[in-house]
């Protein structure tokens, strides 16, 4: 009776068999999928002028929304590890570096090791990447550091750490109004819980659940995202792993009511 209860209320598949395959997909679809997101990619940041002054103003009413709601620990976070020089530099190479190594590691090694959860658990970073760069068309948000008068540090440009936001290189190659959502916590929560649910050690699933939690920290001390923009990115991650489930009928991660002999290896 349960399990029919069960089956009655479950979410999906929209999609027909066919198109929800488990199988493991061939490289080149991948490549292509991740060709298409830079190219999105590309879109926004070509529009990054035309949103300038509206993406500076969201950002004062953000942080003042915070203040309301005595929320607002950046400013405190970012004076406090700005004071430890080796951590605060460290943390801004975490942040130009670890957002893309860790993902793309994760996914190759969910590719490889995981091929029967690949897809479902794929579709929901690819999905909630799609919607956190719809966000950015249309509501573009500059971060903390370029809240003038405000009292926030650009660790990046004070302390003159490669890749600095104010060469015109690195600029001209990024969004910088894309703080809302924050693609760092949509990432690194996805890596975090891909390594939680499917690793086979201890340690990697404790290294899961860190990551995310450490990448918050980082993009508070750095200046680069908003509390909000971190319950954003969360919020958009948990709504692409439900549109995965609507549209293929399966959870992207193991429960507690299939066998343990589905656990990663």
């Amino acid at each position: 009776m349960a399990d029919r209860s069960y089956a009655k209320h479950r979410l999906g598949p929209l999609l027909p068999t066919r198109l929800r395959p488990v199988t493991r997909p061939r490289p080149w679809v991948e490549l292509a999928f991740t060709a298409l997101l830079y190219w999105a990619y590309t879109l926004t940041r070509n529009a990054v002028p035309a949103h300038r002054f509206a993406a500076v103003r969201r950002a004062h009413e953000i942080w003042d929304a915070e203040r309301e709601l005595h929320v607002n620990i950046e400013l405190a976070v970012n004076h406090t590890t700005d004071k430890v020089g080796w951590l605060i530099v460290g943390m801004n190479y975490y942040y130009a570096t670890l957002h893309f190594i860790v993902t793309i590691a994760v996914l190759v090694w969910l590719y490889a090791r995981h091929p029967a959860r690949y897809r479902a658990v794929r579709t929901g970073l690819y999905t909630a990447t799609l919607l956190a760069l719809a966000g950015f068309a249309f509501f573009a948000t500059a971060p903390p550091r370029f809240l003038a008068g405000q009292g926030f540090i650009d660790t990046v440009v004070v302390h003159h750490t490669w890749g600095s936001w104010a060469s015109g290189d690195v600029a001209s190659l990024s969004n910088q109004y894309a703080a809302m959502p924050s693609v760092h916590i949509i990432w690194s929560t996805w890596s975090g819980l891909t390594l939680a649910f499917l690793a086979r050690r201890t340690w990697v699933r404790v290294l899961g659940v860190c990551y995310p939690v450490v990448t918050f920290t980082v993009i508070l001390a750095t200046a680069n995202h908003f509390v909000a923009d971190a319950a954003a990115g969360a919020a958009t991650l948990a709504v692409a792993f439900l549109l995965q489930r609507l549209l293929t009928g399966r959870e992207a991660y193991p429960t507690l009511r299939q066998p343990q002999g589905e656990a990663a290896r």
